[in-house]
């Protein structure tokens, strides 16, 4: 094989450096890991663990097992079994960890244990981020994106799924009855098997209902009318594609228009994105501590009580107007058309006529004024109006607060580039990192911690990219 890269003899001897430092090169990944463990105080971080045991078997100091993770976790590693048999073959592990290979049971008690403390292990890489002043002019764009469980949809019941699969289940039995009935008038139409395989069936779908009506019970008593078997705490939540809902969580992140970096971020099970936007702004506010910070956000956070919440702290929503009209899509003239007229208190519409306000009422939870003009009826436009005697116009009593974003976002014609190009991309880097499956771990608190070791690996990854390795590495040793 001559005129070829050659390697070297199997059998040959090999007389190893002397150090192991010498296989991990200055500009490698997991120096910064090392540096960024070293600069953490483990104890205060609430880690389990940090003060060695009097009596019995020594254990793992958690500065081991959280560099297993986070070096796991920045090379798309997840799995506690995998990550054991990295460490016993990886020499990149084997330098951080010096040489010691925890069990899988061990590696995955520590994830399990600890979330709080690994939530705030990724909150601190952030404000070490801040410190070096990642963040000085930037923005924000708040999205949420639904992440798989480890539920399958087939585990996760509602009240119109559970009706439905016991219906299928009743309609499959009384398939199965009509084709004894059958049987029963003509014996030699259907073999014997084929009879006594039937009569199993129909048990087995009696017993499937009355699991199924046994769970109702259960079901009813949920807070939210359902019911999760695998993951007790995973929601079925609806996507933009039609009959493709997921059962998992909503991650909501909060992301920095400047680099790129994930300020803060938030795991729940609610399927909607309305009442996020305050506590995700506010959120990420005690991170970046900016006077007037700008937020953008898109139509799912379209909130009158949330918008006003941003406001009366002090940041500047830019969140879009869902075009959910009835009236337009009926053809109709919509509330658009009718200008307000702040002096008067009145509306004027699309006829010039005047709509005053007539009366005021709690709606929701909402302070809302109703308007109409007396010149309905007999109107030329009332048939491109409304069908009924008046049109009734409806205001928020803080309803100005949603006409100045209307207006900045007439001004500011960039606001959903912005948002897109800024909040889009983390999510689809985050989901091809965890793969089809998404979360590995159950229940809400231990899905935070999984949540917040992929924000932190994918954070280092860009500041890795931003600044350099060797240049985080020094940075994040100095601090």
């Amino acid at each position: 094989m001559k005129r070829f890269v050659q390697g070297i003899d199997r059998t040959q001897s090999i007389l190893f450096p002397a150090q192991l430092d010498d296989y991990v090169a200055e500009d490698n990944v997991v120096r910064v890991v090392d540096a960024f463990i070293a600069a953490l105080d483990l104890r205060a971080l609430g880690f389990e663990g940090t003060e060695p045991s009097a009596t019995g078997r020594p254990s793992y100091h958690p500065a081991v097992l959280l560099g297993i993770y986070i070096y796991g976790y920045l090379n798309r590693i997840q799995s506690s079994r995998r990550l054991e048999s990295e460490a016993q073959r990886n020499i990149e592990l084997m330098w951080l960890t010096g040489r010691l290979a925890p069990d899988f049971k061990t590696i995955a008690d520590f994830r399990k244990n600890n979330g709080d403390a690994i939530c705030k292990v990724c909150r601190q890489f952030v404000l070490m981020c801040r410190r070096l002043n990642m963040f000085g002019d930037g923005d924000i764009a708040i999205d949420g994106s639904k992440f798989k469980a480890v539920n399958n949809r087939d585990k996760n019941f509602t009240d119109g799924k559970l009706q439905a699969r016991i219906e299928q289940l009743e309609q499959g039995i009384s398939r199965y009855m009509e084709e004894l009935d059958r049987a029963d008038r003509e014996p030699a139409l259907i073999p014997a098997p084929r009879i006594k395989r039937i009569k199993e069936k129909i048990e087995v779908l009696k017993r499937q209902i009355e699991d199924l009506n046994a769970l109702n019970k259960h079901l009813q008593e949920a807070p939210d009318r359902q019911i999760s078997l695998t993951d007790p705490d995973a929601r079925s939540m609806s996507t933009s594609g039609r009959g493709t809902a997921t059962v998992g969580y909503n991650v909501q992140t909060a992301v920095d228009t400047r680099h790129h970096l994930i300020v803060t971020h938030e795991v729940t099970n609610i399927g909607h994105d309305r009442t996020q936007l305050a506590f995700m702004a506010r959120q990420a506010n005690q991170v970046l501590h900016k006077d007037g910070l700008v937020v953008f956000a898109d139509r799912g956070y379209f909130s009158g009580p949330e918008i006003l919440a941003c406001e009366q702290q002090g940041f500047t929503p830019f969140v879009p107007k869902p075009l959910t009209s009835g009236n337009r899509a009926q053809g109709l003239f919509d509330k658009r058309d009718f200008i307000y007229l702040p002096d008067s208190d009145e509306y004027r519409c699309p006829a010039g006529e005047k709509a005053i306000r007539r009366f005021e009422r709690v709606e929701k939870g909402q302070l809302v004024r109703k308007y109409w003009s007396s010149a309905c009826p007999r109107c030329p436009l009332k048939s491109r109006c409304t069908t009924g005697t008046n049109r009734r116009i409806t205001r928020w009593e803080h309803e100005d607060v949603l006409e100045r974003m209307q207006q900045r976002l007439a001004e500011r014609t960039d606001a959903a580039r912005i948002r897109r190009r800024t909040v889009e991309h983390p999510f689809g880097t985050l989901k091809a990192w965890m793969g089809a499956t998404h979360f590995l771990t159950k229940t809400l608190p231990r899905v935070k911690a999984e949540m917040s070791l992929q924000v932190l690996a994918y954070n280092m990854k860009r500041m890795m990219n931003i600044v350099g390795i060797k240049s985080l590495n020094a940075a994040l040793m100095g601090l």
